[in-house]
């Protein structure tokens, strides 16, 4: 049995390689075709009900968007009500038929309930579950002297997806619908700074695989990864207050580089319409899986590399233990405010990622 174990791990990686090389313009122009197939007749989402969790901001609020202009009945929630009922009268102006807006912790399984029994009370139906809640980290697993922001970051990644899952499903069988995922290329690829976010897509992306056997045609599933890309953390708009997304104080000023949040919301709703099983934004992230898989350590000796070409670690010091100060001053950062203050809305922060070169 060793013997014949040894002699498929030396086989099978280069003939799956070179299969797969032939194979490759065929199972392009497959895709191809079916791709313009299922656009030409994809699905029409007008007079559709889309229930869309985090919508206050970010991918949530894009995506709002882009239902919109097709003309579908929105159902928005998030916990930041006052901030929807801008985005509703942004979604009716671009053509949304009906928009409602419901005050919800996704988090929690009974206000998933309410805000499904609300749609369903209303449209009488659910079409489009579309869960887009996240919330990202940049600190060092080992610089984390409080640990008060785990649960929270698992609570959202993870349960933030499932619970609404768990109670739309019923209705999605009868419309024979579709759940629409927001995930991140961190949930395969390394990134520092990002561990507990990685390891709560990592549990998302397999958990949505396995129910997509589990519910077989029944009920779609699009899972949406992303590299980095823009949203409100890019444009500076992050912000310490109630019910505002989670951020650091010395950090919510920084402008990170990414590719434009619409654009990726925008692919999104597409691929749904189209019934595609991922989309992803870009796709060129996909070849470092083949480097994750044949050559894992070519892609740790790139983030190595990385990480000691910036020198002197960055790194959020809030949650840390650690005092912070002004550069050049001598006063700390958060004034009268201790170094592990931290504000929580486990609802629509778009993950903050964080390019290398503020890394």
């Amino acid at each position: 049995m060793d013997f014949l174990n040894t002699f498929l791990n030396l086989m099978v990686p280069p003939a799956s390689l070179v299969m797969l090389a032939f194979a490759w313009p065929a199972l392009c122009f497959i895709n191809s075709c079916e791709w313009l197939y299922n656009s030409l007749y994809g699905e029409d989402m007008e007079e559709k009900v889309v229930i869309i969790t985090g919508a206050s901001s970010g991918i949530g609020e894009q995506i709002a968007y882009e239902y919109a202009k097709r003309r579908a009945n929105l159902v928005l929630v998030a916990r930041r009500d006052h901030r929807l009922r801008g985005i509703s009268e942004n979604a009716s102006h671009m053509g949304a038929r009906h928009v409602i807006v419901i005050a919800a912790d996704v988090v929690k399984e009974e206000e998933c309930r309410r805000f499904v029994n609300e749609t369903i009370n209303v449209f009488g139906r659910v079409d489009h579950l579309v869960n887009t809640a996240s919330l990202g980290h940049t600190f060092y697993f080992e610089e984390v002297m409080d640990t008060s922001v785990f649960p929270h970051l698992m609570d959202i990644n993870f349960w933030g997806n499932v619970y609404p899952t768990l109670v739309t499903l019923p209705y999605l069988h009868e419309s024979n619908g579709r759940i629409v995922v927001n995930a991140s290329v961190e949930n395969w690829l390394p990134l520092p700074r990002m561990s507990l976010y990685s390891a709560a897509k990592a549990a998302l992306l397999n958990f949505y695989d396995t129910l997509r056997f589990e519910l077989s045609d029944d009920v779609g599933i699009t899972i949406a990864t992303h590299g980095w890309v823009g949203s409100e953390m890019t444009r500076g708009k992050f912000m310490l207050e109630e019910g505002a997304e989670m951020q650091w104080k010395e950090e919510r000023d920084v402008h990170v580089t990414g590719g434009p949040v619409e654009d990726f919301a925008r692919l999104i709703v597409a691929g749904a319409c189209r019934g595609d099983a991922y989309v992803k934004f870009p796709n060129w992230y996909d070849i470092f899986l083949l480097y994750r898989v044949f050559v894992p350590n070519v892609l740790n000796w790139t983030f190595r590399l990385l990480i000691s070409t910036h020198g002197k670690r960055r790194t959020s010091l809030v949650d840390t233990g650690r005092p912070l100060f002004l550069e050049g001053t001598g006063r700390p950062l958060l004034e009268g405010t201790p170094p592990r203050k931290l504000i929580v809305s486990p609802t629509t922060a778009f993950s903050a990622q964080i390019s290398p070169h503020h890394q």
